[in-house]
């Protein structure tokens, strides 16, 4: 392991930061708490995105663009939406700048102060649920099921590279629709989407549920979510799905004649994932070595490299290559022949295994005599050799089996830190040693903020037609009809 770099044991924060910035994925910016996503992580990025997109598309949704700014006056019409955003919100007040006085520098000029301030947005119900009502004015025009790519705002005082920033990358789904059972349906059919994303192509397991009042989205009636474990025992919110209810509607005025001939308020749904899901990829299967990518989302799944010492070596190699680069891409594998002579074999085995490469190929003249190729993988860094007209059928297979392998150690971890407590010295034991406990609780707000006052850990969700059974509050010892997961969570 190169000096640089920490390990997972001795500071689990550190060896994120150095992994995120060693493995070119991104870097701080010149702009406090922004980042830049570097080309590698934003490749990574968009695989993810172009997904999703497939996904949200196949479920009847369209994509949109909505504005980057909003009146601060949408904000005031939700009291809970303005209350649980407006400590992040960034503010605009003037257009335009000017010389100062002295000719030296530059300040704002205050006759350009805006009539109405703009907030860069934090989230788009305000300005979509505007827009909506132009759009909607009879039953026969909805269901509205719209979806953005975007970038949003929000103030942070404490980040970190993917998993907090004051910039971040996005999707946010918006519907609109006709009846409060649709809109919660498109809301618990949208967390099986996000779910059915992390666990097959992220191979990371989730938990799914709905959030306790205290965690809900400002402006939800309900917040339905998916939590992953990583590999400290924390938790990561992975997505999250809202029913709104007919909150923003009512603040917006959007009515439709119903097919009663009534006018009617629509009911809502928004869901969302970010780049923080980067931040969850690198925590669930990262080691020491670097990165770990699942085949599914990796920029490069294949990445063959050559070993020779003549020109005329390489040339013969190419030809060799080249036809399993050929062969491989045409069963829609991602190959790169790395062939450059400016660094030795040994640096890129090291390059590409940190960069997490699920599958790389080594070939010399040796190889070509024997008809072999060594063959190494990712997940558990083993090699072996395979016949050269055997190795194109038998990568599109290893492929599959690395990705499924990455779930199964990513599930079985979170099953084996998953533990029930039933009294409240053994939670403020158990919480220590990380992981999820399944604790019953009492349903109240104040019961869970003095938990979480006490030790860090919040409730993640409360299971979705779980078994339900009579208990006591591990804190409070007042009556509880079921177990809820509780983990401290970044």
């Amino acid at each position: 392991m190169a000096k640089d770099f920490s390990s997972r044991e001795d500071n689990y924060s550190q060896w994120y930061n150095d992994l995120v910035v060693r493995a070119d994925l991104a870097e701080n910016s010149a702009v406090r708490g922004c980042m830049v996503i570097k080309p590698y992580g934003y490749a990574i990025w968009e695989n993810m995105r172009d997904a999703l997109d497939k996904m949200f598309k196949a479920t009847g949704h369209v994509n949109a663009y909505f504005p980057l700014f909003i009146p601060k006056s949408f904000f005031s019409r939700e009291a809970d939406h303005v209350e649980g955003f407006a400590k992040e919100c960034a503010v605009v007040t003037h257009y335009r700048l000017k010389k100062d006085e002295q000719g030296t520098g530059i300040v704002v000029d205050e006759d350009a102060r805006l009539e109405e301030e703009l907030i860069v947005r934090p989230t788009s119900e305000t300005i979509i649920w505007d827009t909506y009502k132009n759009w909607i004015q009879s039953y026969r025009d909805l269901p509205i099921l719209c979806n953005q790519w975007a970038n949003v705002v929000r103030w942070e005082m404490r980040t970190r590279l993917f998993l907090r920033t004051a910039e971040f990358l996005w999707q946010e789904g918006h519907t609109a629709h006709e009846t409060k059972e649709e809109a919660i349906e498109e809301s618990e059919k949208m967390i099986r989407v996000y779910a059915d994303f992390a666990e097959n192509f992220m191979a990371m397991p989730v938990m799914t549920g709905v959030k306790s009042p205290n965690e809900r989205f400002a402006g939800a009636l309900e917040t339905y979510c998916i939590e992953a474990m990583m590999q400290d025992g924390k938790s990561l919110q992975s997505g999250t799905s809202h029913f709104l209810g007919q909150n923003f509607a009512k603040a917006f005025d959007v009515r439709f004649l119903s097919r009663e001939n009534q006018l009617e308020y629509v009911w809502a749904s928004s869901w969302g994932v970010s780049t923080r899901l980067m931040g969850a990829l690198i925590m669930t299967h990262s080691d020491d070595n670097g990165l770990v990518i699942p085949p599914k989302l990796a920029p490069t799944q294949v990445v063959i490299v050559p070993i020779y010492k003549q020109t005329e070596q390489l040339a013969q190699i190419s030809e060799v290559v080249n036809k399993i680069k050929s062969d491989l891409e045409a069963k829609g594998v991602t190959v790169k022949y790395d062939d450059r002579d400016t660094q030795k074999p040994g640096w890129k085995f090291n390059e590409y295994e940190f960069k997490g490469v699920p599958v790389r190929l080594a070939i010399g003249p040796r190889d070509i005599e024997n008809g072999t190729v060594e063959v190494a993988r990712r997940d558990t860094l083993t090699k072996e050799i395979v016949a050269l007209n055997q190795v194109a059928d038998m990568i599109p297979n290893l492929l599959n089996d690395i990705q499924q392998n990455l779930y199964d150690r990513a599930k079985q971890r979170m099953e084996a830190n998953t533990r029930e407590v039933n009294s409240w010295e053994e939670f403020k034991e158990e919480i220590e040693k990380g992981g999820f406990l399944v604790a019953h609780w009492d349903g109240t707000p104040e019961t869970e903020q003095l938990i979480k006052d006490e030790t860090k850990a919040t409730i993640r969700f409360i299971p979705i037609n779980s078994h339900f059974e009579d208990g006591k509050c591990i804190f409070s010892g007042k009556p509880s009809k079921q177990r809820v997961f509780f983990a401290r969570a970044y």
